[in-house]
C-alpha cells in the first residue's frame, strides 16, 4: 500500500487544528490509560492500521499488560477491565458507531455510573477525536509501522 498524501504536508492547518484537540484531551484530567484504550478500540471498530499500532505501542509504553490489549476485541467476555473501562468502551462503541441505534439510553447510564458530566463530555470528545483520526488516517492510507510512543518503559517478565 501506498500513502496517498500527507495531512501535515497539504494542510497543515488540518494537523494543527486536530493537535489542538489532543492537547486540550492530554490535560482534560482522563486517565492517560484510559484515554488510549478508547482510541485502541475504536481504531479496531473502524480498521485504522495507522491508529492500532499507534495506540498499541502507546499503551505498551505506559506498562500496559500484553494481555489486556490482545483481548480488548472481547472486552466484554474478558475479566480484564475495571467497570470505569467498561462503561467507556461501551461508550466508545455507540459513539463509534453512531448510525447503529445513536447512543442507547443503557450505555448513558452505565457511563454515567462511571464519570461525571464534564468526564462524558471529554470522553464524547476523544471519542470523536479518535474517529476523525481514524477517517483522516484511512483517507489518506497513512502507512503503520512507523510510529514510535513517546514514553518508555521496560516489559514485564512474562507479558
Amino acid at each position: 500500500m501506498e500513502a496517498r498524501f500527507s495531512y501535515d504536508k497539504a494542510a497543515p492547518g488540518v494537523y494543527k487544528a486536530m493537535l489542538g484537540v489532543e492537547q486540550y484531551l492530554e490535560n482534560c484530567g482522563l486517565e492517560e490509560s484510559l484515554l488510549h484504550l478508547i482510541r485502541l478500540r475504536a481504531s479496531q471498530v473502524n480498521g485504522c492500521a495507522y491508529c492500532l499500532d499507534m495506540h498499541w505501542k502507546d499503551l505498551r509504553a505506559i506498562g500496559e499488560k500484553e494481555q489486556r490489549l490482545y483481548s480488548l476485541d472481547a472486552w466484554r467476555e474478558c475479566p480484564y477491565y475495571t467497570e470505569r473501562e467498561r462503561a467507556a468502551l461501551a461508550w466508545t462503541e455507540a459513539v463509534t458507531l453512531i448510525t447503529v441505534g445513536h447512543v442507547p439510553d443503557t450505555v448513558h447510564e452505565e457511563a454515567q455510573a462511571h464519570f461525571n458530566e464534564k468526564e462524558l463530555a471529554d470522553l464524547t470528545l476523544a471519542v470523536t477525536a479518535i474517529n476523525a483520526w481514524n477517517r483522516l488516517s484511512i483517507a489518506s492510507r497513512t502507512i503503520p509501522g512507523t510510529y514510535c510512543a513517546a514514553k518508555s518503559y521496560p516489559l514485564e517478565k512474562g507479558a
